[in-house]
């Protein structure tokens, strides 16, 4: 399918022969694949697959080697204004001399810039996303002094508070609380429920699996589609190899002790060869 007709067809982020790198290093080679929008498409795949540098692309941070990649319809740096990042908490200095209120009210930098005054409609933003994440009681604080949760939610509050049309999320919930992780993910749903596109790196199947589409990587674009369909024992195979276990039951069971989230110790999905068992 043509780029043009991609667009056309409804994609909020098509790439064609995209390939990144980083110096000498090459991270993602040959990917093709388009990202629907007004959906949650969740990013999975081994470490250094390529998800994280695929995000940094999106927003203009990464510049292609080859290829060519659109993002709401243009390149990426001129989307940018239109696109909210939220990078993973843990990736993200601990010790801002900032309040949670000053966090949040960056979000508006995109669009008033970091030293025009803002307007009511701005200070409703940044409110609402405040509300949304349950952060009120924190606004006063420095982010120095919260728990890993609270900063996550704190930081994407400030992608809400954004309002851009495309919402990036690496590892939105990963090693989080079940609190902060809960109302992480309702804030993904309402967003695809607004008609927003959301792109989540995950290393968890199970969240991957009850998002609306998959693009697994691993290097390159294994697969990608509905989760039933890329979720399977054959592209499992291809993108983690050894790290798979098929278990009696059909099941897959994917053992990668690096990244399990709270009360997870393993992420398992279905095995859609054999027959009797349900896909995703």
């Amino acid at each position: 399918m043509a780029m043009a007709e991609r667009v056309r067809s409804g994609a909020a982020v098509v790439g064609v022969g995209v390939g990144l790198a980083y110096g000498r290093h090459p991270v993602l080679a040959d990917a093709s694949f388009a990202v629907p929008a007004g959906a949650v498409t969740s990013l999975v795949g081994p470490n250094g697959a390529g998800k994280s540098s695929l995000l940094n692309a999106m927003v203009g941070l990464l510049a292609l080697r080859r290829g060519e990649l659109r993002v709401l319809d243009t390149d990426p740096e001129r989307a940018r204004r239109r696109v909210a990042y939220v990078l993973q908490a843990a990736k993200v200095n601990e010790q801002l001399p900032l309040t949670v209120r000053e966090v949040v009210t960056m979000g508006r930098f995109a669009e008033r810039g970091p030293f025009r005054r803002l307007r009511p409609a701005d200070r409703a933003a940044v409110d609402d996303a405040i509300e949304r994440l349950e952060i009120g009681p924190l606004v006063n604080r420095h982010v120095d002094e919260l728990s890993g949760g609270q900063r996550q939610r704190v930081f994407v509050a400030q992608g809400l508070a954004q309002q851009g049309e495309l919402l990036l999320l690496d590892e939105p919930v990963t090693g989080l609380d079940v609190v902060s992780r809960h109302r992480i993910l309702e804030v993904v749903a309402t967003e695809r429920a607004a008609g927003r596109t959301v792109v989540m790196t995950t290393h968890d199947l199970s969240e991957a699996a009850d998002t609306d589409h998959v693009l697994l990587l691993a290097g390159r674009v294994v697969a990608q589609g509905a989760p039933a369909e890329v979720l399977t024992a054959e592209h499992l195979g291809a993108a983690y190899g050894g790290r798979l276990l098929r278990l009696a039951d059909g099941a897959v069971l994917l053992d990668d002790p690096h990244h399990h989230a709270p009360g997870h110790d393993h992420t398992v999905c279905d095995d859609d060869d054999e027959p009797g068992h349900p896909t995703g």
